[in-house]
């Protein structure tokens, strides 16, 4: 956080170039949402690249993040209570040139976006012993079809377009989650910064809560301004891709949604895959 001389606030933002993102980001990124006193910032970068920086240099104040990487980072961040990215019964997929088994997924080399993200999380908590290669997630269909790789973990804009590539799904993480647990899948929230004391952390929050508002009141607007962030999707797909990840539960993750990820950060922990315990807590 920088203050000026003019005792004006900035706050460094980090999210995803996703239209997701963009959609809940676009009252603070376009001055629609202004808060007297605090100036935004906003930093446009891969969720990987995100998830590392906050873990090693936590630099901004306000950072997307992958569910899979907050135990990594909690000493320096908290949970804002709202602008997460939930599964409803869906999620990252597993998908390949040809029809596979869920014992064929689990003996498969599989391209993956990023060993920080929630989905490879959640894919090693499906099959413990999968071989995995890391790939930036906007390339991991194309090394698919190339036969790279017989299998890719894919998100973001990817899970309703691969299909045009002919690949098909063998696993849907989220739709196997839900069977598991009877809970939807949290897959990427946003974080801030402890240091910046509870005050602006709260007024922070309740920027971005504001911010998502407005979006879903003026979904048009917003849509369009998120449709330069759409990769591959055309306008009908890419508010069908908003609905799934902006929607109620992004103001509010519900008692349900928030015991959702205390459940997957504790599965994590107790199979080992992640080294610490984590104490998850949110900024209201």
């Amino acid at each position: 956080m920088t203050v000026t001389s003019a005792a004006i606030q900035e706050i460094n933002i980090a999210h995803s170039p996703d239209s997701d993102d963009a959609f809940m980001f676009y009252g603070l990124a376009t001055n629609k949402v202004r808060v007297p006193g605090f100036k935004f910032n906003h930093t446009l970068t891969d969720i990987e690249t995100l998830n590392q920086r906050a873990i090693h240099d936590p630099f901004y104040d306000v950072t997307a993040i992958s569910f899979h990487a907050y135990p990594y980072m909690q000493e320096n961040y908290t949970l804002m209570a709202c602008g997460g990215s939930v599964g409803e019964g869906y999620g990252p997929m597993v998908v390949a040139p040809r029809k596979l088994s869920l014992d064929d997924v689990k003996k498969t080399r599989i391209a993956v976006p990023g060993t920080m993200t929630t989905a490879y999380l959640t894919l090693k908590l499906f099959a413990p012993d999968v071989e995995t290669v890391t790939v930036p997630f906007d390339r991991i269909i194309p090394a698919v079809v190339s036969g790279e790789f017989d299998a890719g973990l894919i998100i973001h804009e990817g899970q309703l377009t691969y299909g045009n590539d002919g690949l098909v799904k063998a696993l849907d993480l989220g739709q196997w989650w839900r069977e598991q647990t009877g809970l939807p899948l949290p897959l990427g929230g946003n974080a801030i910064r402890r240091s910046l004391g509870e005050e602006t952390m709260r007024i922070t929050t309740n920027a971005l809560r504001a911010s998502i508002q407005h979006a879903l009141d003026h979904r048009e607007e917003a849509l369009s301004y998120a449709m330069q962030f759409a990769r591959d999707l055309d306008p009908a797909l890419a508010n069908k891709f908003v609905g799934m990840y902006v929607n109620e539960r992004t103001l509010n993750y519900g008692e349900d949604g928030r015991e959702a990820i205390r459940r997957l950060l504790e599965m994590g922990f107790d199979r080992g895959i992640i080294p610490m315990r984590a104490k998850v807590d949110f900024i209201d």
